[in-house]
């Protein structure tokens, strides 16, 4: 019963782990080059649309499984007597821990800066997509980072 426990916690790290990675790659590759192409006025309406949906029950569920689990996954494995990965698990954990905190602690604000920032003449607009894009894009591409490394020691600890 512990077996099946333990491989389905580390089922589910692999899967919200997995999910993080996906957002955050296609983050960086894709949507923001895409509103790189935009002018401020529609970068800031589109970016403030997505950081006004995005924290859902669904993402936040997920944001906040993966470290969970992965952490869960770490600790149910410790003392057990057959060969474990515990190395990997716990690198796993390590770097999803590491994604959430360069979320909260990089992303988040400057979210919540762009969402007050005056926006109403183009200079404003201008001003407001200076302060947030690189700053938020370097974060973003820290979190890809982390959350793909987080997700690939995952799963090579469940290979072994």
């Amino acid at each position: 019963m512990f077996a099946f426990a333990s491989t389905a916690v580390l089922a589910v790290s692999l899967i919200t782990n997995g999910l993080l990675a996906g957002l955050f790659f296609v983050f960086s590759c894709a949507i923001c080059p895409g509103f790189r192409r935009m002018d401020d006025r529609s970068y800031v309406r589109a970016f403030r649309a997505i950081n006004r949906t995005i924290p859902n029950v669904w993402f936040l569920s997920v944001f906040c499984a993966a470290p969970l689990t992965a952490i869960a996954s770490a600790i149910m494995i410790i003392g057990r007597e057959e060969p474990t990965p515990l190395g990997w698990l716990v690198a796993g954990a390590a770097c999803s821990v590491l994604t959430f905190v360069i979320t909260a602690a990089g992303n988040v604000p400057l979210n919540r800066a762009l969402e007050v920032a005056p926006a109403d003449t183009e200079q404003q607009q201008c001003r407001a997509r200076q302060d947030f894009e690189a700053r938020w894009n370097t974060w973003n591409h820290a979190r890809t980072l982390s959350s793909i490394v987080a997700l690939t020691a995952l799963a090579i600890s469940s290979t072994g």
